[in-house]
């Protein structure tokens, strides 16, 4: 690892720990200041245009679309990647630099539109807010004048629909999944084909052997996580709430659901965070679930949003395959 991107490492440490405080609360002035917020851009950059978008005027949820500039295939509908960022629940944005370049990157790769959800995050929104929010976006979806030709966008198939996310976003987007594929019938257009868990944010009350091992690395720390997910989950619940628990009995409601869809999900062998991922995979597994698991020994907790990562291309390359081979699935 290069001195830059220690350094840089350095700084998103420093600027977590800065902005949380003891009493639960966040510092929202300083990181709107470490943390501004980038443009979206309606000319392609890098062969991928974006554009802000209103979700639900009366909760203002808002969400940024990233789509490829027009190819070979003039006017097809494209796939959609439902995608919601990390950030333990409270930090970032849509509009984070980093998150607004992965979603380019995985708009462009995967050659879909990805809907980046700008939920409404902890303290001042505990769970379930950021769930309801990504249903939320599927509702928006669900209605053909949101992407249709006259909306001004891009054309989206609503059929060859995906949910994605890292860290924080990658435990919302299975609970998304979820709540979908017990409500699945109630959409008229909307189809979850996959489901896309980049480290997924899991927990309990336990200890395990990697949060162990591996705390005070880079990203994730013990201390973090705790406070995280005391400003997360309802007041008076601890980590075996259902949220953070993917192994709690509450929290396999839906994946038994036939329209639970297939996983892609990655593990980074420096992420502490990677035995209750493990965990994860097994629950699903155990529910007879199609569950395909990306192993990046030497990765860290959210290693693809660091350009220096060479495991980040091998992501998204996975990631187009994955949506490229459920779409072909779907249309058989």
């Amino acid at each position: 690892m290069s001195r830059l991107m220690r350094l840089s490492l350095r700084a998103v440490d420093w600027a977590t720990d800065a902005t949380r405080r003891a009493d639960g609360t966040l510092n929202r002035l300083a990181l709107a200041v470490l943390d501004p917020r980038v443009p979206a851009f309606s000319s392609p950059c890098r062969g991928v245009a974006s554009r802000d978008l209103v979700l639900v005027p009366e909760t203002r949820l808002r969400a940024r679309l990233f789509y490829p500039a027009a190819g070979d295939d003039g006017d097809r509908p494209l796939p959609v990647i439902v995608f919601f960022h990390g950030g333990g629940f409270a930090f970032l944005s849509a509009a984070s630099a980093a998150y607004d370049a992965a979603c380019r990157r995985i708009a462009r790769y995967a050659s879909a539109a990805v809907l980046s959800v700008d939920y409404r995050r902890a303290p001042e929104h505990r769970c379930p807010a950021a769930y309801d929010d990504g249903f939320s976006a599927l509702r928006y979806l669900d209605d053909p004048k949101d992407h249709s030709p006259g909306s001004g966008v891009v054309r989206i198939d609503a059929a060859r629909c995906y949910l994605a996310g890292d860290s924080a976003g990658g435990n919302i987007a299975h609970h998304v999944a979820r709540r979908y594929a017990a409500e699945a019938p109630a959409f008229r257009n909307v189809r979850v084909a996959g489901l896309i868990a980049i480290q997924p944010f899991f927990g309990g009350e336990e200890r395990t052997d990697s949060e162990l091992r591996l705390d005070g690395a880079p990203i994730v720390t013990v201390s973090r996580t705790d406070w995280m997910w005391r400003a997360f989950l309802p007041q008076g619940c601890d980590r075996t709430h259902e949220a953070a628990d993917c192994t709690a009995p509450a929290a396999a409601s839906g994946v038994d659901s036939p329209c639970f869809p297939p996983v892609l999900l990655a593990i980074g062998g420096y992420d502490p965070l990677q035995d209750w991922q493990r965990r994860y995979a097994e629950m699903l597994k155990s529910k007879g679930k199609d569950v395909r698991v990306l192993e990046y020994p030497d990765a860290i907790h959210a290693f693809y949003v660091f350009p220096a990562f060479d495991d980040g291309r091998d992501l998204m390359i996975r990631i187009a395959e994955f949506v490229a081979e459920s779409a072909a699935a779907g249309s058989e």
